[in-house]
């Protein structure tokens, strides 16, 4: 069964930082590239990054790019979304993903842009 399971949410204030987990289990890992979709409240999902099975290429959403930076440790099975810069714009719940449209993503974790 794949098991996505995203941690490191939480409130931040216009500006800050935070970094993003996933921990993926059931699957593996190191023959898929992985994505990062979110979910502002109202809105439709909304593709973030895709990062490449090695780790060395990864691609980005216009409104994030330069800000946000997507890694991956294959021995670890987890993904990581590095978010720096943040606005309340980027306020919204974070799924990683097997596919980028976020078909197969985890439960998702809230991060919360405010000051």
């Amino acid at each position: 069964e794949v098991q996505l399971v995203e941690s490191g949410g939480g409130l931040v204030q216009p500006g800050g930082s935070m970094r993003l987990s996933c921990v993926a289990s059931g699957f593996t890992f190191n023959a898929y590239a992985m994505s990062w979709v979110r979910q502002a409240p109202g809105k439709e999902l909304e593709w973030v990054s895709t990062i490449n099975t090695p780790g060395d290429r990864s691609y980005y959403a216009e409104s994030v790019k330069g800000r946000f930076t997507a890694s991956r440790d294959n021995a670890k099975n987890t993904l990581y979304l590095q978010l720096n810069n943040l606005t309340t714009e980027d306020t919204a719940i974070y799924f990683c993903s097997k596919d980028p449209r976020g078909f197969q993503r985890g439960q998702g974790t809230q991060v919360t842009v405010s000051s």
